[in-house]
């Protein structure tokens, strides 16, 4: 039996969006199908995006944030396949080209997934990862590919939650302007610069910063990745889909062919694999995830437990780090945000706006009467060393496991492979396993496995009387993602 074309026969997975104007609901044209479909005729099957979406169709305010967040988790939860252009055979997952023959999926090397839910899944949708969908970061750039799981070839990292992540970026985005505007003005010499209450150490010569604690010399917070590699979600999202999926955004490397890249840059046969739109919805629907919450429980003894346990994590300095509470200015999110990376959309003119406070997945930031908000995610978005000295006696070294520098360039003043970004607490009720590789099962070995920097508050654990050690673990567990 002969099979029809399927040309233009598909109804739309992702549907028109709608526009608010005037108080008048209009629709809006959406870009159809790919420009080249790498299925055969007549194939029986479509990929997962029949339709792309245009971000001029939803900036300024146009579509509801809430519709966006549908589309946007259409697409986080989309198993891409063949059709879409899953998959990268001329390409690294750093995007240098290479001969087409790399495999669609591999562990190590990746493409190792096909969809983004399939590593972001606990306990909800947008949240992290067991042990089993680890990544191995670095690896990717290699050609050719590797097999090997060892750590000469890769840093292998558990997978991080998302909830909350429109906070943690609008934190970074007002650290790193109010930092960069303390440097400007100072002369050269040693200094410390403070954000939100946090203290980085800088020197400056020449008029340049050369030396930094606890970020790069460019002054850019960097909250995501383990490492503090990445300033925002778009960034992310960009190299993520490269990465892990072998999907390609349009602004990355169809748009920009002066860069040496073109519209099939992977040789897959499909161009456009993920629109300017695509990424802005999936940004839009990780900035707008839940924040979470703290959980008290039902019984009165329990939650003086955690109660207890919260005061003796302040006494013993683990605030030090895990700060509490930072104060955002402005809780308004925008995107595409200025400190987008080069290669992803940063048109500023062309943004999305909206209330962090009102707006997005409840539970939401809630509004101080200043108009600020207060993000409670028990972090200084600093990286800190947890390793002691080697050759210490009793040496705490379990975090330094990790043979390559991830970040680039190394003359950036990054500060090398020991170091990562103070973890976010606000979900670590919901987001065992624990540690970079994920290889921690309880919060009592995280918490012994601090050296470094966090050794003496470690030690300080330690001492605490065992009914004390409870409270400090049943009051971590009380900070949980909640997601309806």
């Amino acid at each position: 039996m002969e099979i029809p074309s399927l040309k233009g026969a598909c109804a739309p997975l992702i549907q028109p969006l709608t526009l608010l104007s005037s108080r008048t609901l209009l629709s809006l044209a959406i870009f159809a199908s790919p420009a080249y479909a790498a299925c055969p005729a007549n194939y029986p099957e479509t990929g997962a995006i029949e339709q792309h979406i245009e971000h001029d169709d939803i900036a300024n305010n146009k579509a509801s944030i809430a519709h966006i967040h549908r589309l946007g988790k259409q697409l986080f939860v989309a198993k891409f396949n063949l059709c879409d252009g899953q998959g990268r055979p001329a390409t690294t997952g750093g995007g240098v080209k290479r001969a087409a023959d790399q495999p669609a999926f591999i562990r190590t090397s990746s493409p190792e997934t096909n969809s983004c839910a399939g590593c972001h899944s606990q306990p909800a949708i947008g949240g992290s990862g067991e042990f089993v969908v680890n990544a191995f970061i670095l690896a990717q750039r290699l050609d050719p590919v590797t097999e090997s799981v060892s750590s000469d070839f890769s840093n292998e990292r558990n997978t991080l939650g998302m909830h909350g992540s429109g906070a943690i970026e609008m934190l970074a985005r007002e650290m790193t302007f109010e930092l960069r505007a303390q440097a400007q003005e100072l002369p050269d010499g040693v200094h410390t610069l403070q954000s939100k209450g946090i203290r980085f150490k800088i020197r400056k010569e020449h008029g340049a910063v050369v030396e930094s604690e606890g970020i790069n010399t460019d002054l850019m917070v960097r909250p995501f990745n383990q490492s503090g590699n990445i300033a925002t979600l778009r960034h992310f999202s960009v190299d993520a889909m490269n990465h892990h999926h072998g999907m390609q955004a349009e602004e990355r490397f169809d748009l920009n062919p002066g860069k040496g890249f073109d519209k099939d840059h992977d040789e897959d046969g499909v161009e456009r694999e993920l629109s300017i739109g695509d990424i802005t919805a999936l940004t839009v629907y990780q900035a707008t995830l839940p924040v979470p919450q703290q959980v008290l429980p039902h019984s009165r003894k329990k939650r003086q437990a955690v109660l207890l346990g919260a005061k003796k994590f302040n006494d013993i300095g683990c605030n030090s780090c895990h700060v509490p509470e930072l104060t955002l200015n402005v809780p308004v999110f925008s995107e595409p945000s200025p400190l987008n990376a080069a290669h992803t959309f940063n048109d500023t003119s062309r943004s999305i706006r909206w209330d962090m406070t009102t707006e997005g997945k409840a539970p939401r930031l809630l509004k101080n009467q200043d108009g600020t908000a207060t993000v409670r995610a028990y972090t200084d978005l600093k990286r800190h060393n947890l390793c002691d000295p080697k050759g210490t006696p009793d040496a705490i070294r379990f975090f330094c496991n990790e043979k390559l520098d991830q970040s680039r360039p190394a003359q950036d003043g990054n500060p090398g492979a020991e170091y990562f970004i103070t973890r976010k607490l606000w979900d670590v009720g919901s987001s065992a396993p624990y540690g970079h590789r994920g290889d921690i099962t309880t919060l009592t070995e995280a918490i012994l496995y601090h050296g470094g920097e966090a050794r003496q508050s470690r030690d300080g654990f330690t001492l605490l009387p065992l009914s004390e050690q409870q409270a400090v673990i049943q009051f971590l567990k009380s900070l949980q993602v909640v997601d309806e």
